[in-house]
């Protein structure tokens, strides 16, 4: 399959309409073709600053517009951070993120910033932050740290983005991901589902991340935690056909990318769950907790993921699917190369 950086939204409306078994079966087509099937990537993510953030994103408890049970912490000592990074690798994560409550970081925030990433990346885990908006100068800095994986989702559309967000440019936000791109690390940005917006602005979503000049490297993708004292406490719930669609159109426009399962989780069964990894997710939060909000515990997630036989770390290809990938290949070029079927008749054996 093609790896496109051009798609519309009428063409992801036409992906979401598709019947959803076709549609998952069109997915897991793509995973298999261009990831390692049946491994999930797991991350754990840390707050290591919490709260008082001036920012009006209408989703979050943090926010200091809101009143909301959230206890606010000050950033985090470097050593508290290191012995977090240290449990979540013996408890089988191989991605450790660390996210603070922020418009953006301040200059005499920076070196401690950079001593974690340090000590984290000397565990041997990959390390990620979310900090809010960088300058490229901030960017280039994180980066020398050493630091793998930069997380600022887009959260929406750009048409629905200012009936969530006032406080930042959906611009800002684009800007960003081209600063963290320029000095070398690697892109994480998806957004949430279940904020009131559209069928066209969740397609829209899609198509800002598939278009960018490269896709990211992971994009989670959140179900809506509704928190009380946030502007969107009472919002409908989301339809969970819709959202396992979402996650089967993110992995046919990203074919090449880990697409995560993240905010959301706790309130999702393990069939749910199930049919998003049938649809191409490949990656998840682990922990009981994603910076505020409350998730699957370890124990749980590692009975689920016995159940469906999935790897939590990367194996080599087995020969037998080396053959199955080469024969996905021949499939999916045969329905490529297929003539379109006129009014009287079709090639049934294709």
């Amino acid at each position: 399959m093609e790896v496109r950086h051009n798609w519309t939204v009428s063409e992801v409306r036409e992906l979401m309409a598709k019947p959803f078994m076709d549609l998952l079966f069109e997915a897991q087509l793509v995973h298999r073709q261009h990831q390692q099937h049946n491994y999930v990537q797991v991350s754990t993510l840390l707050s290591i600053k919490t709260g008082a953030c001036p920012e009006d994103c209408k989703y979050c408890p943090q926010s200091a517009r809101y009143q909301t049970d959230i206890e606010k912490e000050r950033l985090m000592e470097v050593e508290r951070v290191l012995d977090a990074a240290q449990k979540a690798k013996n408890a089988g994560s191989t991605r450790f993120c660390m996210g603070a409550a922020w418009k953006n970081p301040k200059a005499r925030d920076m070196p401690h910033l950079t001593e974690m990433i340090k000590g984290v990346k000397g565990m041997g885990l990959e390390t990620c932050m979310t900090l809010g908006m960088l300058t490229p100068e901030q960017a280039t800095e994180l980066a020398d740290a050493g630091l793998d994986y930069y997380n600022h989702n887009l959260d929406t559309s750009p048409e629905f983005y200012g009936s969530i967000i006032t406080t930042r440019t959906y611009q800002d936000r684009l800007d960003t991901l081209s600063h963290v791109r320029d000095a070398g690390m690697k892109i994480c940005s998806g957004g949430i589902i279940g904020m009131g917006e559209s069928a066209n602005d969740r397609a829209g979503l899609l198509v800002e991340l598939a278009n960018l000049p490269t896709h990211p490297e992971s994009v989670p993708i959140n179900m809506l935690v509704k928190v009380k004292g946030t502007p969107l406490e009472e919002v409908e719930d989301v339809e969970p056909f819709d959202f396992i669609r979402l996650i089967a159109v993110a992995r046919i426009l990203m074919p090449k990318s880990a697409v995560r399962l993240s905010a959301g989780r706790e309130n999702m069964n393990e069939q749910m769950q199930a049919l998003c990894f049938m649809a191409g997710a490949n990656s998840v939060f682990y922990g009981c907790k994603l910076l505020t909000t409350p998730n699957p515990s370890e124990d749980k997630d590692m009975q689920l993921f016995t159940k469906l036989g999935i790897n939590s770390q990367e194996v080599s290809q087995r020969p037998d699917e080396i053959e199955e990938n080469d024969l996905l290949d021949r499939v999916v070029e045969r329905i490529a190369a297929r003539p379109e079927k006129d009014d009287l008749f079709y090639d049934a054996s294709v």
